[in-house]
């Protein structure tokens, strides 16, 4: 039997969660330094939809998350939360 791959997931319309919840650290047009965790992007549109978007100026963080069931759940919130706790789980550890 051949091994199947998991079917694409597309992004859930006025999500954005992932556009939201994690910070980058990456510069992008309007923010040198990257984006704090929990800051919306400034470049969504109204609909919540990223401006740059298949641009050389995205960051190539945000195209590297894919969208996934375990992420994205069933609903924004879950996302926001799932992507909230993996941005708690993966900062560095403090030094004194």
């Amino acid at each position: 039997m051949p091994a199947t791959s998991a079917p694409t997931l597309a992004c859930r319309p006025g999500c954005a969660a992932c556009c939201i919840a994690p910070s980058i650290s990456s510069p992008m047009p309007g923010l040198p330094n990257g984006k704090p965790a929990g800051v919306p992007c400034p470049h969504l549109d109204e609909a919540l939809r990223c401006r740059l978007f298949g641009q050389p100026e995205r960051p190539a963080v945000c195209g590297s998350l894919p969208p996934s069931a375990e992420m994205c759940g069933n609903s924004r919130e879950q996302a926001l939360h799932f992507l909230e706790r993996l941005e708690q789980a993966t900062q560095p550890a403090v030094r004194p």
